[in-house]
């Protein structure tokens, strides 16, 4: 997903599941943060790297692909962006190496993505952005993982758009890093085939372009994971089952629910807004942010500001660990913590190892002390 749904959209759940438009507003400007919040932001404003949630294009290129380098990478995108469906899952005739990997592809309804939004209870709207975010992004990204891999992530070249009357049309890819995708033209950008199972070229839809991050498109692909068989995407159907399932799950946050369940979507909330939503996520364009921001407007009578990165920083370079960056760190690095945590215990060391403080004692990085303090589970 982009901007439009985890800025503007993540809003409008917000709005109707009961924040107010301030909290609303900086509900949706966490949940837009984790795609911004890079390595080289935070050494920028003198914070801690390891709360980084996402990397720029030029950190992927500059990153080493050995053990280490890998593990790095898959905490950060398994954490945040491509959140493992099932760690347990069983894949039939598979190798050790290849099942760890199968079992961080990305999917919703998972036990994590429960475990994600529980933690983020009690802990403040910065958490519960964060947790919108990995939620959201598990509709969006699903059948792909957070971690280089051709044998995972590769997709044959044939993709094909299934068209409002039924009718289909070939999808072409190109390779044309910072241009725009060309939709009158079936024209989309995508990494380049590499042969190399660990080259950050193979990481995550990289393969498929930016097709998972429009809402408003259906298509077929077929995923290297599947035994190369054909797979339906439909974009405007999950998109409303993510945008459904936040509502709940902030439901469930502001305590107006006891519980948050998975495959449960809030469907009462939409029944007054339900054409025009249907007409924003289907609404064929790259980017649906003016719409979703008149309809933002138009549920809360109230102007959305348009987000900038840079918001907080300079309230970060004064309060600190009392500031909204400062408040996002720890809520990135306890997600981190929790998503290394289980992926580790899994017997899978893809994302590096992870230690329980309670049991064995503080023995890691010195930035993840602050959450021994706040009483969150130290994995890193």
């Amino acid at each position: 997903m982009q901007l439009d749904f985890h800025y503007y959209a993540t809003y409008c759940a917000a709005y109707l599941s009961g924040y107010s438009h301030r909290e609303a507003l900086d509900l949706a400007y966490s949940a837009q943060f984790v795609d911004c919040c890079t390595k080289t932001f935070l050494r920028s404003v003198d914070a801690t790297i390891h709360a980084a949630t996402t990397q720029t294009q030029a950190e992927l290129l500059d990153m080493r692909t050995d053990l280490i380098g890998l593990q790095d990478i898959t905490r950060i995108w398994a954490s945040f962006h491509f959140l493992p469906r099932d760690l347990y899952a069983e894949t039939p005739r598979a190798t050790k190496t290849y099942k760890n990997k199968y079992r961080l592809i990305c999917g919703p309804n998972g036990t994590l993505v429960k475990d994600t939004v529980e933690l983020a209870k009690g802990k403040g709207i910065e958490h519960a952005g964060i947790a919108m975010h990995v939620l959201a992004d598990t509709w969006a990204h699903q059948r792909f993982a957070g971690t280089p891999s051709l044998v995972i992530n590769n997709t044959d070249k044939d993709f094909v758009e299934i068209l409002p009357d039924g009718s289909t049309r070939p999808i072409r890819f190109k390779h044309a890093p910072g241009a725009s995708d060309d939709l009158e033209n079936e024209l989309f950008n995508s990494t380049v085939f590499n042969t190399s199972e660990a080259s950050i070229l193979n990481l995550g839809h990289g393969h498929a372009g930016h097709l998972p991050d429009y809402s408003f498109i259906r298509y077929k692909f077929i995923p290297a994971w599947d035994n190369y068989r054909e797979c339906l995407k439909d974009n405007p159907s999950d998109y409303r089952k993510a945008f459904c399932q936040m509502i709940l799950a902030m439901k469930y946050l502001r305590g107006e629910v006891d519980s948050f369940e998975t495959d449960t979507y809030d469907e009462d909330a939409i029944k007054l807004y339900e054409e025009r939503i249907t007409e924003i996520l289907t609404k064929r364009q790259l980017d649906a942010s003016e719409d979703w921001k008149a309809f933002a407007g138009e549920l809360s009578g109230e102007d959305i500001p348009e987000y900038d990165t840079n918001a907080y920083v300079e309230e970060y370079k004064t309060q600190k660990d009392n500031s909204f960056i400062g408040r996002f760190i720890l809520a990135a690095l306890s997600q981190k913590s929790m998503v290394t945590n289980k992926i580790y215990t899994s017997k899978n060391m893809l994302a590096g190892f992870s230690i329980d403080y309670r049991s064995k004692g503080f023995a890691g990085i010195k930035d993840y002390l602050r959450l021994v303090s706040e009483s969150v589970g130290l994995s890193e």
